[in-house]
């Protein structure tokens, strides 16, 4: 099996790449791919990009040139339903193209001659990214330093599965935030890549999973220490919860 895993910012795949010591480096469509094992699985590593048609681009990569069998994006999001919180991780169950109008043609949000809204997650791998990310919250202290504990108050930290929203935008303001809340308000968390992975994934039958910390509010308060939070949080999440899970398999 291979496992292909996908970040939109390089500092999120940062620590894992350290813990890739035999990984080789290959250059496709402008990107690169960072393949080797990890935890004893074969993996295959790479930035996305930041937005839609990019993480498209990079999904099929990996499927067509390095045949991947299921993929995984891990990142940060901003969060939009009301129990989640700055620390927070959500595990994503469906996809949704919070942009997607094409009306009246179609539906707001469908994706036009696919006649669907959502791109589900695969069950099964979700399940296992989120067993592996409640695990790691439980003892958040063991992978976070403390003082980015108490900086962003993860004591409490949580995982949450459901709605992610995805868009070519970065939501940063209360008003676009509560429009969201409201077209969508199952959604828990807003970014800028899943739901094109998903349809990828969906267009060639192979398991897809995300799991996204949630680094802002999607408000106006959402470029507040987002370096620092990625750095510091986020990136620290993505090794620890993703090591976790592939431990599991073996």
């Amino acid at each position: 099996m291979v496992i292909g895993i996908m970040g939109a910012l390089h500092e999120e795949l940062a620590g894992m790449l350290e813990a890739m010591p035999d990984e080789r480096r290959q250059q496709v469509a402008g990107r690169t791919f960072w393949c080797g094992r990890w935890q004893g699985q074969e993996v295959v590593a790479v930035l996305s990009r930041v937005g839609k048609v990019a993480a498209a681009t990079t999904a099929t990569a990996l499927i067509e040139r390095f045949g991947v069998n299921q993929i995984v994006f891990t990142g940060v999001a901003g969060g939009i339903g009301q129990e989640v919180r700055v620390g927070d991780v959500v595990v994503a169950n469906g996809f949704v193209q919070h942009d997607m109008d094409a009306s009246p043609l179609f539906a707001r949000h469908e994706v036009p001659l696919y006649g669907r809204t959502v791109f589900e997650t695969d069950v099964a791998l979700s399940s296992q990214l989120a067993h592996a990310a409640r695990d790691v919250l439980a003892d958040v202290g063991r992978h976070v330093q403390a003082q980015s504990v108490q900086a962003f108050a993860l004591q409490r930290a949580q995982c949450h599965q459901g709605l992610v929203a995805t868009g070519d935008r970065f939501v940063s303001s209360s008003a676009e935030c509560r429009a969201l809340q409201q077209a969508l308000p199952q959604a828990l968390a807003v970014e800028m890549e899943g739901a094109a992975v998903a349809q990828v994934c969906f267009d060639y039958g192979v398991p897809f999973a995300a799991l996204r910390t949630i680094s802002d509010r999607a408000d106006d308060d959402a470029h507040t220490d987002f370096g620092r939070f990625v750095t510091e949080v986020a990136s620290h999440y993505s090794v620890a919860v993703l090591s976790q899970w592939l431990r599991q398999l073996t």
